[in-house]
């Protein structure tokens, strides 16, 4: 199992169900949710026994039933996250679609850019690169090949925004850190810094 593949999977199918099901607490609909995919596992798993298929061994369950805890806690991030942030995602979005409005895309599409987005701006370890790509794969999976293109051309210009935001934001904290800092005395001590400057770290990428 691709844990976190998987987890993008199941926080689409359940951002996709809730804008058709509104009922009850966030907690309430996932709570339903992992009930279902538990039922559907069990009627494969039945279904595989009826069939004759021999099971796995002990070890490859136990190592499974771990993938999918993580898989899950990733899908709960990812569904939380959006939800979370989902009227400045939204924006993103509408501002880098040309002619569309967020409202007027497919259901699938947007709930694919809108984990994309937030995995760019809020996930941390996931490089925007990884983010964009696994969108572009699940709109050619569960939407169409259209589609993968539509959402690498929104997500990557939405990537720009974002490490513009980025760059602009370190400038400030760099500038703000000077502040109020004294200057390197120069050999001659006329305080001023010059000659003195310290090379430049390079950064790490997320």
């Amino acid at each position: 199992m691709r844990i976190r593949r998987t987890g993008r999977e199941w926080a689409l199918q359940f951002l996709f169900q809730s804008e058709f099901n509104t009922d009850g607490t966030l907690d309430e609909g996932l709570g339903r949710f992992w009930e279902e995919q538990d039922r559907e596992r069990g009627e494969e798993e039945a279904k595989a026994r009826k069939l004759g298929r021999p099971e796995a061994p002990e070890r490859e369950k136990k190592q499974a039933a771990k993938e999918r805890r993580k898989a899950r806690r990733y899908a709960e991030t990812l569904v939380r996250g959006v939800l979370e942030h989902h009227a400045e995602i939204d924006g993103w979005l509408a501002a880098h679609c040309e002619n569309w409005s967020v409202d007027r895309m497919g259901v699938v599409d947007r709930n694919i850019m809108r984990i994309a987005a937030w995995e760019m701006a809020w996930g941390g370890d996931v490089p925007a690169a990884v983010a964009i790509n696994e969108a572009v794969e699940l709109a050619k999976e569960f939407s169409s090949r259209e589609s993968g293109r539509f959402v690498n051309g929104v997500l990557d210009r939405v990537r720009k925004e974002l490490e513009a935001k980025g760059a602009e934001g370190a400038a400030e904290g760099a500038a703000e850190g000077e502040e109020g800092r004294p200057a390197a005395p120069r050999p001659d001590g006329d305080g001023d810094g010059e000659g003195n400057e310290r090379p430049e770290k390079d950064g790490e990428e997320g």
